[in-house]
Formats: structure tokens, C-alpha cells, sequence
């Protein structure tokens, strides 16, 4: 099987597009099983963000995965695909590798070395689980990513700063210390904009979502006031700044909202929801600034020195994990040899029991003793050295030269690989 990654982010789109194409729990859920269930496909995960869609998959087929993913893409967010093909980005088998590796440490997000993307992937690998349409390729991938972006992070600076979309858009507003803020929304987003508003000194901090209950949660976790999303005006008024990070599909807060709200004096607007919460007009209001996504693209995190350290950690790791795929691409034919090996033994020593039938027991025992010695001998160093040799880029060409040189069948090496059933084991 192959890795492929099929995605659009924040550097292949811009937010209209990503607007298009922003996908809620419930639409990941839907697309990870469609592509699961396709021809092409064994596994898959979708990874679902503010500024990123993408599907990882194991296919066995490029070609056939390729256009069954973007087929399914294109129907569950609605947006013909000769509409999305000029954005998409595909990478396979080692580029996909090294792909998913620099998200996890931060290299391709919007705020460069943001840490909130690594329970990002965390979380698509959980949904994947669950959905059991992740199996044991993938688990393997996104464990060995999840490990990646925790290297990075505990032996480089890239994420000393802090910064994540949330923090960054708060800078951008004009800080928040002293500031009474307003929350519209309960997810991941608003859980990190509160956690960022009460440690550094907000006046308070308001808490708003369609569920009521959602919000009373977050409220008890991190502190903060709940109030149902009908006081949002209300509330608006008593605010000076307002983070907007819903689900929603369509404009949560209109321009006659905030322009009721902020009568003229300085007001700042953070909308980091995908699709937008916030009308555009908005930002022609006198005194209000509006920072949407789309402003935030490339702000600066880590240093270029914690950047450059980084991607050498990402290359050694997608070194690393192709090598030991390429290791154990050749196991099933060192097992396939051993196994008719043995096998040819257990003949032969058969065989000899039919033409010596006066062989006592120990006289059977010591010829099947040295029978098995010399095959395990003649065979000692082709298996040894072929389990070497797969570490490097042509090792999967030595297992092909094992199985012609002593004639295994493929049917027979796919025999004793440990099968992968549709939605297989997890880690």
C-alpha cells in the first residue's frame, strides 16, 4: 500500500475558496468513510482545521485514489471540481510522508510553529479510530507524526513565542489586556481564545454559543460568564472586543450589529471561524478593526534558526520512517523463503521415512537436525543481508531478486503478510 495526501490549506487558496470547502465534524466524519469505502482506498483520515482540508489515504492505485478522493471532495463540500483542481495539492508515498511530518511541527500552518495543529492531528487520528476507517499504515504514520511534532517542539525554540492564530489576531487587534472581551462560540478555537484572554489579563470575559450548555462547560473549565447566543447583542455593547469562532454557515455577526455595538469608539474584531462569522462591511465601521484569517496568512513565529532546525528534524524523521518501511516491506518474503524451506525439509524428511523405514528415532532425529542446519545455513546470509540492504531507497529491488532467485510464488509472500482487513488494528 501507498500513502496519499490530497488537501487545500491556506497555501494553495485563498479564504474564499477555504470557505467553500471548511468542513464541520460531522461532513470529516462523512468524507473519511466515503473515501475508506472506495475501490482504490484502504485507510483513511481527514485532517479539518480553520485554514486546511486535507485526506490522508493508503491506496493501491495512484491514479484510481487520486480521482476517487477528489471526486468525493468535490461532492461532500459541493464545489465542482474543476473549481477545486487548480488548488489542490496531491503528495505520495515519501513526499506524502514528509508532508504530513512539517504540519505536525508547524512548518505549513498559518502562524509558523503553532502548536494547536499537533491536537489537531491528534484528534483526526481518534476520529479515525473510532470511525475505524484508520488501520495499521496509517496509525503508524500519524503515531510516528504525533512523535515528530513533539521532538521539534522539545529540542527546538519554534514554538517559544507562543503564537497561535488566536494570539497573533489578538496582537493585530490591539492587544487585549484590560479589554472586555466577547466569545461567540464554545469549540476548540474559543477554548484556546479564553484560556489566551483570562492568563493575560483581560478585563472579562464573555462567553456565547447556540448551545447554552457548551458554553456553561468551558466557562467551568477555564472561567469566564455563559450566556445564551440571543444576548449576543447585549452583550456586544458591553464589550470592546469580540473573538468570533462558530461553526456556523453564514454571517453570525452583521455590520448592523457591530455598528450598533461600538457607536464610534475603538472596537477590535477577531473572526477566525471558516466559514466567515463576521460581515466584511464590518470593517468599514469608524473605530472597529476587523482581523479576519486571510490578515493573519504567513504572520511570523519561530525564528529562522528554530525553522531551519526543524526541517532537518523533518527530514531525518521521513528518512527514518521510510527506512523502516522499506525493512518491513521485505519481511514477508524472508518468512515466505523460511516457510518453504521448511516445508521442503518436512518433505524430504518424509520421503525418507518411506525409503529407510528402519531408522530408530535418534538416527531420524540427528538427520533432521542436519538437514535443518544446512537450509537454515545456505540461508542465513540472504536473509541477514537482504534485511540490510532494505534500509536503503532500492532495498523493496532485493526482496524482488530473493523471490525470482528461489522462485517464491507472490501469492505465496502475501500469504504470510499479517492482512489488513478494511478499518484493521489501531495502536
Amino acid at each position: 500500500m501507498s500513502y496519499l495526501v490530497v488537501g487545500i490549506s491556506h497555501r494553495s487558496a485563498d479564504i474564499t475558496v477555504l470557505e467553500r470547502v471548511a468542513l464541520d465534524p460531522e461532513a470529516a466524519t462523512k468524507l473519511a468513510l466515503a473515501v475508506q469505502n472506495t475501490p482504490a482506498v484502504t485507510e483513511s483520515a481527514v485532517l479539518a482545521t480553520c485554514n486546511r482540508t486535507e485526506v490522508y489515504a493508503t491506496v493501491d492505485r495512484f491514479h484510481a485514489g487520486m480521482d476517487e478522493v477528489t471526486a468525493i471532495l468535490s461532492d461532500i463540500t459541493g464545489v465542482p471540481l474543476i473549481d477545486l483542481a487548480e488548488h489542490l495539492y496531491v503528495h505520495f508515498e515519501e513526499g506524502a510522508v514528509a508532508h504530513l511530518f512539517q504540519v505536525a511541527v508547524g512548518l505549513d500552518s498559518m502562524i509558523v510553529g503553532e502548536s494547536q495543529i499537533l491536537g489537531q492531528v491528534k484528534e483526526s487520528l481518534r476520529v479515525g479510530q473510532d470511525l475505524e476507517t484508520i488501520g495499521t499504515d496509517l496509525n503508524a504514520l500519524l503515531q510516528h507524526a504525533l512523535r515528530v511534532g513533539k521532538r521539534a517542539r522539545a529540542e527546538t525554540g519554534i514554538d517559544s513565542a507562543g503564537r497561535s492564530v488566536v494570539s497573533a489576531g489578538l496582537d493585530a487587534v490591539g492587544g487585549f489586556e484590560g479589554r472586555r472581551a466577547l466569545i461567540v462560540g464554545a469549540g476548540s478555537m474559543a477554548s484556546l481564545a479564553a484560556q489566551t484572554l483570562i492568563n493575560g489579563g483581560a478585563a472579562s470575559v464573555v462567553i456565547a454559543n447556540r448551545n447554552y450548555e457548551r458554553a456553561v462547560a468551558l466557562t467551568d473549565r477555564i472561567g469566564g460568564t455563559a450566556i445564551q447566543l440571543a444576548n449576543v447583542p447585549d452583550a456586544l455593547a458591553e464589550a470592546d472586543l469580540v473573538v468570533s469562532c462558530t461553526g456556523a454557515r453564514g454571517v453570525v455577526l452583521t455590520a448592523e450589529m457591530i455598528r450598533n455595538a461600538s457607536d464610534g469608539r475603538a472596537f477590535g474584531v477577531l473572526d477566525v471561524a471558516l466559514p466567515r462569522d463576521v460581515a466584511p462591511e464590518a470593517a468599514r465601521i469608524p473605530g472597529v478593526t476587523l482581523v479576519t484569517l486571510a490578515d493573519l496568512a504567513g504572520t511570523a513565529g519561530g525564528s529562522e534558526h528554530d525553522i531551519e532546525d526543524v526541517r532537518r528534524i523533518v527530514a531525518v524523521e521521513t528518512g527514518a520512517f521510510e527506512a523502516t518501511r522499506r525493512a518491513a516491506s521485505v519481511a514477508p518474503t524472508v518468512v515466505a523463503l523460511r516457510t518453504m524451506a521448511s516445508e521442503l525439509v518436512d518433505s524430504e524428511l518424509a520421503r525418507l521415512d518411506r525409503r529407510l523405514p528402519g531408522l530408530d528415532d535418534n538416527q531420524r532425529q540427528e538427520v533432521a537436525r542436519t538437514i535443518r542446519r544446512v537450509v537454515d545455513k545456505v540461508l542465513h546470509n540472504p536473509t541477514v543481508r537482504v534485511k540490510e540492504l532494505a534500509a536503503d531507497p532500492g532495498g523493496p529491488t532485493y526482496a524482488n531478486a530473493l523471490r525470482e532467485l528461489f522462485a517464491l510464488d507472490q501469492a505465496t509472500v502475501d500469504a504470510v503478510t499479517t492482512p489488513k482487513a478494511r478499518g484493521g488494528e489501531h495502536a
